[in-house]
């Protein structure tokens, strides 16, 4: 007989995935139950209220790849902060932390390969949240790209603002789900194919 403890130990276990993942790897139904349960997890983390005012993506040399704004603001005003925010962000320290204290906000980044991830927080909102956020979209354009590079984002960028407005919607989480998202994508990739091949038929 195994006890109520044993039982919640066992939940435990599962609840990342790992467990289930480890001992039924060969199993879809149960890789299929690891993506829901992580889909799950951060529907729920989500749920915590977060305001992104801003997202920027630019490599190691200082050029942007990629730029979303929540707040409105001139484009001069624009242009000054992505300045200072790169300078202030490439100078720092690889293993210093990975959130900043930037006027009345917070700045948190996430280096991947050659790009920085960079989201601009209410100073009172969860940095370890908004990192899952990075992850997440991150893990999108893996997903759709297939291991994603900073020359995807070059060539590719309308897909890159496709993926983001996708998962994030006014500064907030609006689709937790990596599968939902990239099957939006894929099927307005089918849509912008079919009316292509509409318009180069010939009219007669």
């Amino acid at each position: 007989m195994v006890s109520h403890g044993q039982h919640a130990l066992e939940w435990e276990e599962r609840k990342p995935g790992t467990l289930v993942q480890r001992s039924f790897s060969s199993a879809p139904l149960c890789l299929d139950f690891t993506r829901a349960w992580n889909d799950f997890v951060f529907a729920e983390i989500c749920i915590v209220i977060l305001i992104i005012h801003f997202i920027l993506l630019f490599s190691r040399q200082g050029k942007l790849r990629l730029q979303k704004w929540y707040t409105t603001l001139p484009d001069k005003e624009k242009k000054k902060i992505i300045r200072e925010i790169v300078q202030i962000i490439l100078s720092r320290n690889q293993k210093t932390s990975s959130f900043v204290d930037w006027k009345d906000l917070k700045l948190v980044y996430k280096r991947y390969a050659s790009l920085y991830f960079c989201c601009a927080i209410e100073d009172q909102d969860n940095e370890l949240l908004t990192l899952e956020v990075v992850h997440r979209y991150v893990e999108l354009l893996d997903r759709y790209f297939g291991n994603v590079c900073e020359l995807d984002i070059i060539f590719n960028f309308e897909k890159a603002y496709f993926i983001l407005d996708e998962f994030i919607i006014g500064g907030e989480v609006q689709e937790t789900s990596k599968r939902s998202a990239v099957k939006a994508i894929e099927e307005s990739d089918m849509l912008q194919e079919t009316v292509e091949e509409y318009m180069n038929k010939p009219a007669f």
